[in-house]
């Protein structure tokens, strides 16, 4: 079992930067493949990016390719998301996910077991 905690979150204006972060407990990290999803009022979670066990394999959902870059220290058990040219649009909860489940990197929220509880971003016009 591993517990998630983020952190990172704030407002910020749009085409601004932040860097989400996500803490893992447990010894296992490195075991798990990592996701960022994020969810609006109203909206379905949205998957946004994943990394393998390694790092040595991301993917990205096509509305954040080219703006977001996540990656891992297994090291510190934490996972990133760098998130640069913000949006109003990526005003969201954001959520780090982790699952047993390999390659290829997976997309469905119903795929990850362990998620952490959220931190809000919000990019204002």
């Amino acid at each position: 079992q591993v517990q998630l905690v983020e952190s990172g979150g704030g407002l910020v204006q749009a085409g601004g930067s932040l860097r989400l972060s996500c803490a893992a407990s447990g010894r296992t990290f490195s075991s798990y493949t990592m996701g960022w999803f994020r969810q609006a009022p109203g909206k379905e979670r949205e998957f946004l990016a994943g990394i393998s066990w390694s790092g040595g394999s991301t993917y990205y959902a096509d509305s954040v390719k080219g703006r977001f870059t996540i990656s891992r220290d297994n090291a510190k058990n934490t996972v990133y998301l760098q998130m640069n040219s913000l949006k109003p649009e990526d005003t969201a909860f954001y959520y780090c996910a982790a699952t047993f489940y390999t390659n290829p990197i997976r997309s469905q929220a119903y795929e990850y077991r362990y998620w952490g509880q959220g931190t809000q971003v919000t990019v204002s016009s």
